[in-house]
């Protein structure tokens, strides 16, 4: 029997691996397999690249042949157990005289669930939880997503020390620093949708791309998507090639995030506007808040955040901070704070 030691460095090698740089974060979950001999060293891995691409189960057995006989499948996500755009890992694995499976998370996909029972009804031996909590950390918005059935969402902003986004004139280019703009574009490019309202698109005309350090548009583009009931010029670049383009008709949050969710989307970037914030906060549907805070101050301005109908301090939206770090340096240096609710 494969001691402990050796399967949890297994499950980190297989984390490593769901993990490669380049991997679409969506719409599929990121896993990674290892496989072992009885005797605990490694035969074989493999990982998932993408829609459509052989799951990491079939990538591992793939590379192992005939030595996955009698093998111990390391996994990072409960063996699947439907056939999509490939077959089901869990007969895969089955067929191919795996003994043992030891994964990390359950698969919370529904339609892919079932996978254990089916490697049990075999006669394959299945454990399930080592190291799950960094499983779950590793596809964190895919999970919350197929658990909640919504996109999780975050909500970036840039403020002053006294809470304003813009100043009194309505000028706001730039509250943020140069640095706190690059770290943003590093955090649109691990969603799959940016939200703005119709306002911010009519007013501010942002193009909402992720873009490198040199300002050039990258290869992967998370869907715009502009929410409410106002016609939009359709010159707004909001609307060009750079990337695809939804208008959500609608002002309603959880409408908004049902169509989302129905395209298949799991992490929306919210960043429109102190209404549209508001509006997301009101209505509970915000999961993740990244502020940028500069150090300035202009006494009169445009708020934040809308009104959130709080009218006494007991009443007040506490958040807890989860990181706190500084971006830039020196007079280009913000602060980013990164909370979610309490």
């Amino acid at each position: 029997m494969i001691d402990n030691q050796a399967l949890e460095k297994a499950m980190r090698r297989a984390l490593a691996l769901a993990a490669t740089p380049g991997v679409p974060l969506g719409p599929n979950p990121r896993v990674g397999c290892v496989l072992l001999a009885p005797d605990g060293s490694e035969i074989a891995e493999g990982f998932h690249r993408g829609a459509g691409t052989p799951h990491a189960e079939a990538a591992a057995l793939a590379e192992a042949g005939d030595a996955a006989q009698g093998a111990t499948a390391v996994v990072t996500l409960e063996p699947c157990n439907h056939t999509g755009r490939t077959g089901p890992c869990a007969q895969a694995l089955i067929e191919a005289g795996v003994e043992r499976v030891v994964f990390a998370q359950p698969d919370p996909n529904p339609l892919a669930a079932g996978g254990a029972q089916t490697l049990k009804a075999a006669g394959v031996q299945v454990e399930m939880g080592l190291l799950e909590r960094e499983a779950r950390a590793l596809n964190r918005t895919w999970t919350f997503a197929m658990e909640h059935g919504r996109p999780f969402v975050t909500w970036k902003f840039a403020t002053t020390l006294d809470g304003r986004s813009a100043a009194a004139d309505g000028t706001s280019r730039w509250v943020s620093s140069v640095a706190a703009r690059r770290d943003t574009h590093r955090l649109r490019g691990e969603c799959d949708v940016m939200l703005v309202g119709t306002n911010t698109v009519a007013v501010d005309d942002p193009q909402l791309t992720v873009r490198d350090e040199l300002d050039v548009p990258l290869q992967h583009q998370p869907l715009r998507a502009v929410m409410g009931l106002r016609d939009l010029d359709p010159a707004k670049r909001v609307f060009d090639a750079a990337a695809e383009t939804v208008q959500l008709r609608t002002q309603d949050p959880v409408a908004a995030l049902d169509d989302l969710h129905r395209r298949g989307r799991q992490h929306v970037f919210l960043e429109g506007g102190p209404t549209l914030a508001a509006a997301f906060l009101e209505a509970g549907l915000v999961d993740e808040i990244v502020t940028y805070v500069a150090p300035m101050l202009l006494g009169a301005g445009k708020n934040a955040v809308g009104d959130l109908g709080i009218t006494t301090i007991a009443d007040a939206l506490h958040l807890q901070i989860t990181d706190v770090a500084t971006v830039g340096t020196g007079p280009d240096a913000n602060v980013r704070i990164t909370l979610r609710r309490a």
